[in-house]
């Protein structure tokens, strides 16, 4: 990427030669000419939200930048991208979304997130950080800001306007407002879950903003939880990109002796998963055992150490449709399988995942299908 100070190297994590997606867009691009361009001053404490790859921390790491972040990859990324351009995770400051935010923001960059809830989330929670003299710049790509963007950041921080687009990417500029005084935080919220989905039914669950379908149980899981192998005994359970975490806790409680792994690349999402547990378990021997992880996919689980793995995978980075994670996920679940292990997904039918899986553990089983989706299972096989 090029800068107005440097030219930088950059990549996703994880890195993958095959991979032609950029680790930054025309939004970093325009974010950064504005700030050389417009001679605003850097000085005192800077928070970046939202950065996608580093590539926004990584260009400002001279200015010991704040990142927060809610994607683990994202936080990946930005270690691995300043090394590449001769610094270190030393040199800035890496929090997520859900730790304590700065006390004092003087400069607040955000790249503008796809879910209109964590932009909320985000914004409340710096908003007492704030003050009049803060420079407030927001950036995105035409298509991912819209009028609600706008309205957020006018009715939590103060006067908002856009620039011009250039390359299909729009700034935002923000005046702090100290008379405004924000309305109380909403995230988390709970719901109740429908009748008739298995041992959830009926149960609260619990979103942290930006969590998938934070206001109702998706099509989707809904589907999967009616159809999830309940009754398989004990054994190590992993709830893959487990969101909510509704789907390991229906098998939690459905298997009391089951140990459950919650696992997500998303800190929110691992939040929302323990808050749900716990909201509806009592956390003792008779609910089994939990753990909630933080990581990319089952890279952290010992090789043959799982009996199932259960995952609806998403199929969208951002703003890229692509299967990548999905065959991520169940590459690192064939791995982490014992032999004799299954794993069971559940996707729009479109996606051929049973071809995948065939082409992976040697074998795919139909267990489910409607209209629209189906759950199918493959089994690891024992070396022969």
């Amino acid at each position: 990427m090029t800068t107005p100070s440097a030219e930088l190297m950059l990549a996703r994590f994880p890195e993958d030669s095959r991979d032609q997606l950029r680790a930054w867009d025309a939004s970093d691009e325009y974010l950064l000419r504005h700030l050389a361009d417009s001679g605003r001053s850097l000085d005192g404490t800077v928070v970046v939200v939202g950065d996608r790859w580093g590539a926004l921390t990584t260009a400002l790491r001279a200015h010991a930048p704040a990142q927060i972040t809610d994607s683990f990859l994202t936080r990946e990324a930005t270690r691995a991208n300043l090394a590449r351009n001769g610094a270190d995770d030393g040199s800035v400051r890496l929090l997520t979304t859900q730790d304590a935010v700065p006390e004092r923001v003087d400069v607040l960059l955000v790249r503008v997130p796809k879910s209109l809830a964590l932009l909320e989330d985000q914004l409340l929670r710096l908003a007492p950080s704030v003050h009049e003299g803060t420079v407030v710049v927001g950036t995105g790509m035409v298509k991912e800001i819209h009028t609600s963007t706008l309205k957020l950041f006018e009715r939590i921080i103060g006067p908002t306007r856009t620039s011009l687009a250039e390359k299909k990417a729009r700034l935002i500029f923000c005046t702090p407002n100290p008379g405004i005084v924000p309305s109380a935080n909403p995230w988390p919220l709970s719901y109740t879950l429908p009748d008739g989905i298995g041992p959830v039914s009926g149960r609260t669950v619990v979103n942290e903003a930006g969590v998938f379908c934070a206001e109702r149980l998706d099509i989707g899981t809904r589907f999967f939880l009616r159809h999830l192998p309940y009754g398989h005994g004990s054994g190590r359970v992993v709830d893959l990109g487990c969101g909510n975490g509704v789907v390991g806790t229906a098998v939690a409680l459905a298997r009391p002796d089951s140990e459950v792994l919650f696992v997500d690349e998303s800190y929110q999402a691992v939040a929302s998963a323990e808050a749900t547990y716990r909201v509806n378990t009592d956390d003792t021997a008779e609910h089994g055992k939990a753990e909630f992880r933080v990581d990319d996919g089952l890279n952290g689980v010992p090789e043959d150490s799982v009996d199932l793995v259960l995952t609806n995978p998403p199929f969208h980075s951002h703003q890229a449709t692509t299967d990548a994670t999905a065959w991520r996920m169940f590459v690192g679940a064939r791995r982490a399988l014992r032999p004799g292990g299954e794993l069971w997904v559940v996707g729009n039918r479109h996606l051929g995942y049973h071809v995948k899986l065939r082409r992976l553990f040697g074998n795919s089983e139909l267990v489910a299908s409607d209209a629209k989706f189906v759950v199918l299972k493959a089994v690891k096989q024992a070396p022969r």
